[in-house]
């Protein structure tokens, strides 16, 4: 029997099946990472940036390959696979051209010395999770400015997405990178926890839920190694009196929508202010009414098919449960029958602490609709929550929205009167339950270094 099975979710129908490594094989492949990074780390700044570009080269010749993969394997819209892979190009791009100076050394004057300098070197192999919903992304968010930094990368992908990890695999190694430096494994849990452990390993990244980051962040703990999390969220969009109705009605749909719903930093919770509120509610409600969910290969279809069937299955239970506990579904709501995985956009109100729609992630085109009194208590409302990865201020005062996000927001990222799922130029990562570390805009090519301090003193100065 094979140890995993991918399934379209679209259809319910098998791909394909593959077989884990053995120990013995993980423990070559380690070996050799290990090897490949003692060469890699002697290539300069500029080779390295070179390489990043031949990566996104290559990854350009496979993109209509790689995202039908993405779309049979986890059921996005084949429109939205095909910018995924632009934006693994951008990342490419951005950290080839800007790379070589984020890494280069700082001279300082330092009283006493005749000189000091920071360098920043590379540590080693680092062990990347990444989860399925951004096959490609998620991967080369945290490769390319690993690789980029001097260090090399394993990959355990999410189980439902292997042929993805392997033909992204496949890319790398047709590109100008050697092969070692780049490795998709094919591991469990407890063989995971053991790579943790191993003595080559000096860095370890998981992209997933806060549960899982509590489990690995305390692997990663117990062996003193080094750990980024990016992990679950319940991002807030607020939006305030001032508000441009058009643009926020439209921004949080697709906010909220986009990529099945399944998105990190996706709108999950609409915060209205109470003389906004009725008027917002009816055009969100029209829009999520006329969302229609279909092929994710068809171009007329508005979403696709959510990841899993226990995923679908999980959303519709948190849907439930948060209806048991006193919220009302204004619009969706309802279980497809059937072996695929497509959930309709749904939209909850009347919505409590105590309810999945309030404490947790429901990670899947539903949200949550809350009214608030007024701006203070959209603040109040939208910092109530364990998470703190993303969200957004909607509000034609921009510089108020400026401030009220940079002093009152607690979350890593906001956004003001619009939504992206990521830009290479800006730091990428969340607080409290969200995780830790940063990932993009020159952070995440040092979060896996070591910031060295070289003290040059001066043998002839006096004592």
């Amino acid at each position: 029997m094979a140890d995993i099975t991918t399934v379209n979710p679209a259809t319910g129908e098998d791909i394909k099946e593959y077989t884990y490594m053995s120990n013995e094989e993980v423990n070559t492949i380690v070996e050799a990472s290990h090897n490949a990074f003692l060469q890699w780390r002697e290539t300069s700044h500029e080779e390295r940036a070179k390489v990043i570009n031949s990566i996104g080269e290559t990854l350009m010749k496979y993109k209509e390959e790689l995202s039908k993969l993405m779309t049979e394997e986890r059921g996005k819209l084949y429109g939205q696979s095909l910018q995924e892979v632009d934006l693994c190009k951008s990342i490419c791009d951005y950290t080839a051209e800007k790379g070589v100076t984020a890494l280069a050394d700082d001279e300082r004057d330092v009283e006493g010395l005749k000189k000091g300098i920071v360098t920043y070197q590379p540590i080693g192999v680092i062990y990347g999770m990444q989860p399925w919903n951004f096959p490609a992304y998620q991967v080369f968010r945290y490769t390319i400015a690993n690789l980029m930094a001097g260090n090399s990368i394993l990959l355990k992908h999410a189980s439902n997405v292997t042929g993805s990890g392997l033909l992204i695999e496949k890319i790398f190694h047709e590109s100008d990178l050697p092969n070692d430096l780049f490795r998709t494994i094919l591991i469990d849990h407890d063989q995971s926890e053991e790579l943790i452990g191993h003595d080559k390993v000096r860095g370890v990244t998981l992209t997933g839920s806060d549960s899982a980051g509590s489990i690995v962040g305390q692997q990663a703990a117990k062996v003193i190694k080094k750990s980024v999390l990016e992990l679950g969220s319940n991002d807030a969009f607020i939006v305030l009196e001032d508000a441009d109705l058009d643009v926020a009605v439209t921004t949080c749909a697709n906010a909220r929508l986009y990529n099945n719903g399944e998105t990190c930093v996706a709108a999950k919770r609409f915060i209205v202010v109470d003389s906004l509120y009725d008027e917002f509610r009816k055009r969100i409600v029209e829009v999520f009414e006329n969302t229609k969910y279909g092929d994710p290969m068809d171009e007329n279809s508005d979403i696709g098919a959510m990841a899993r069937k226990d995923l679908q299955e999980k959303l519709h239970k948190q849907v439930e449960e948060s209806v048991s506990k006193g919220a009302t579904i204004s619009v969706g709501g309802k279980l497809p029958e059937g072996k695929s995985s497509f959930y309709p956009a749904t939209i909850l109100e009347n919505i409590e602490k105590g309810q999945p729609a309030y404490d947790d992630e429901l990670f899947g085109p539903v949200a949550s609709l809350i009214r608030a009194k007024d701006q203070d208590d959209a603040l109040r409302i939208a910092n109530d929550s364990r998470y703190g990865l993303g969200g957004a201020i909607f509000s034609k005062d921009e510089a108020k929205a400026i401030r009220l996000a940079s002093e009152q927001f607690d979350t890593g990222m906001v956004y003001i009167n619009g939504f992206g799922l990521a830009n290479a130029a800006m730091p990428f990562g969340g607080v409290k339950n969200s995780g830790y570390g940063r990932e993009h805009g020159g952070f995440g090519i040092k979060e896996f270094v070591n910031i060295k301090g070289v003290h040059v003193l001066d043998p002839n100065a006096s004592a």
